[in-house]
């Protein structure tokens, strides 16, 4: 009689569990997906409010997010991602700060069945889910010709490149120098990385002044380094000098109010953290993504400003 009860008793435990799995399968809650997000640096606005999106995002869907800053270090990225590999998270989400070296991390996840998703910045020579980022070729066109009309298609111009090996630096340099050909009043006298950051921003731009002091225009791959030229530039930034950033950070928006910072592309870097979480979460319960999330970009300049102030 006891063998009886013993094994009815199993026999409802093991049904309650096949109950609890299939009710655990397809596309049920997401409270139990984990998901890993390498940001290339929170030392950046752009990036803490890309950050602050994704945060949100997992609070709302119940989501255990782990944040981690690889601090523009590429070989510290690559622990990271190793690190949520190991931890079996359910997907996990890149801001590759080489889009390059991110490669073979991508690829170790993949082999271990996790997808990754990249944020702002594309990952070559492996495997993604999708790409969540805004468009950069066409924002590099949209600040050609906005910092081309406001120099009246006349102007000697350089320009501060990004991160080397960022698809991001790639991607608007390219937008930029095809935008600017239909310009041919305005020369490009030189290019060069200040990688996104404010202090190199301001370093390069008082280099370059000493060799090119005729300087009309002045486009800057981000915020960062158009606010560390417009340093450089002093009472010229606004003036006799006309200055173009690209993310529309909260520091580019009152560099734009305030007349120094002719313009800035604004990306949406909230809502570029928020739908790489979601599609974080898509891609861990196996479901099918799009190759490329675009996020749309738009000219920010005094006349707007106030349109993209919280």
């Amino acid at each position: 009689m006891r063998t009886k009860l013993i094994s009815a008793t199993t026999v409802a435990v093991a049904a309650l569990a096949l109950t609890a799995t299939a009710c655990n399968s397809g596309s049920g809650s997401s409270s139990d997906v984990k998901v890993g997000l390498s940001v290339s640096t929170l030392n950046n606005p752009f990036f803490v409010q890309l950050k602050e999106g994704a945060q949100a995002e997992a609070k709302k869907e119940g989501v255990d997010l782990t944040v981690t800053d690889a601090q523009n270090d590429a070989s510290q990225q690559a622990n990271q991602l190793q690190n949520f590999t190991s931890q079996n998270v359910k997907s996990i989400i890149v801001n590759p700060v080489d889009s390059d070296a991110a490669g073979p991390s991508v690829k170790a996840a993949n082999k271990a069945g996790i997808p990754v998703v990249a944020a702002d910045r594309g990952v070559n020579k492996a495997e993604l889910a999708t790409t969540v980022a805004s468009d950069n070729v066409a924002g590099g066109r949209l600040a050609a010709k906005t910092l081309a009309d406001s120099l009246g298609g006349k102007g000697t111009v350089v320009v501060l490149q990004g991160t080397a090996g960022t698809s991001a630096a790639n991607e608007r340099g390219q937008g930029f120098n095809e935008g600017i050909k239909a310009y041919p009043g305005i020369k490009v006298v030189a290019q060069q990385a200040a990688d996104f950051d404010r202090t190199k921003g301001l370093d390069v731009m008082t280099n370059l002044l000493q060799a090119h002091s005729d300087v009309t225009g002045v486009f800057a791959q981000n915020d960062e380094m158009a606010l560390g030229a417009i340093k450089a530039l002093g009472d010229k930034a606004g003036k006799s000098v006309k200055v173009v950033g690209f993310d529309g950070t909260p520091d580019g928006l009152t560099a734009v109010k305030g007349g120094t910072l002719f313009a800035s592309v604004a990306q949406q870097p909230k809502e570029l953290g928020k739908l790489a979480v979601q599609n974080a979460v898509k891609a861990a319960k196996g479901e099918k993504l799009s190759s490329l999330v675009k996020v749309p970009v738009k000219v920010v300049t005094e006349k707007n400003v106030a349109d993209f102030s919280s």
